[in-house]
């Protein structure tokens, strides 16, 4: 198992890298079996007098798979144990899952229903972008369906997932809902059509995350 360690505003000691990696690899102990690399990203803020936390975040590659964690308190050593007793805890959730589909009966993916569209995203808000970017992530995107996608967004520590859909080839993202469940936001041709050919149509979304994408309910199997 490769694992390696990385810092922001911070120097990596000897002692806080043998901390580090006698946590991580306790955590993963049981999985090494399915864990390929690890990735440990430690930060502290900038500046300690408007924001003390200090930042460890987990990524671990895992069969094609990605298993993240990430926890935050003002003791970096403290940050460590929680997001190693964090992504233990995700690893057994993945690997349950594994062997749960392992034995059920193969079944085909649900249909997404389509949902109005609100002609004007934006409202009354101005778009705006932030002044720099701070962090770009490469990672590998396997086509997948929806409800795979749904499996690794639980997996993340995220509340979005971004993946291509192996039905259409596109590019799509699963969320979480403000008011419960998931919606998967997909492209929109230039004539105003989804993937699916049918045509969009204007009115008032429930509420924000629901505009331009549709509401998925996954298999009892992925809740």
């Amino acid at each position: 198992m490769k694992l390696v360690i990385q810092g922001k505003n911070i120097e990596i000691t000897d002692s806080l890298r043998e901390y580090v990696t006698n946590k991580i690899e306790k955590a993963v102990s049981h999985y090494q079996s399915l864990t390929t690399e690890v990735d440990v990203h430690l930060s502290v803020a900038k500046n300690p007098r408007i924001n003390s936390k200090q930042t460890a975040e987990v990524t671990i590659y895992v069969n094609g798979a990605i298993v993240r964690a990430e926890e935050g308190s003002e003791s970096l050593y403290a940050s460590v144990d929680l997001v190693a007793d964090k992504i233990s805890r995700q690893l057994r959730k993945y690997k349950e899952k594994r062997q749960a589909q392992s034995h059920a009966p193969v079944k085909t993916a649900e249909a997404l229903s389509d949902q109005p569209v609100a002609a004007d995203l934006l409202q009354d808000r101005s778009p705006e972008l932030p002044g720099q970017v701070v962090r770009t992530k490469y990672f590998a995107m396997p086509p997948m369906t929806p409800q795979e996608a749904l499996e690794q967004l639980e997996l993340v520590d995220h509340d979005f997932y971004m993946f291509m859909n192996s039905e259409t080839g596109e590019i799509n993202v699963i969320y979480e809902r403000n008011h419960g469940g998931y919606g998967v936001i997909q492209p929109r041709k230039g004539n105003g059509h989804t993937h699916n050919g049918k045509n969009g149509k204007t009115a008032h979304a429930d509420d924000a995350d629901d505009e331009q994408a549709h509401d998925y309910v996954p298999q009892a199997s992925f809740i």
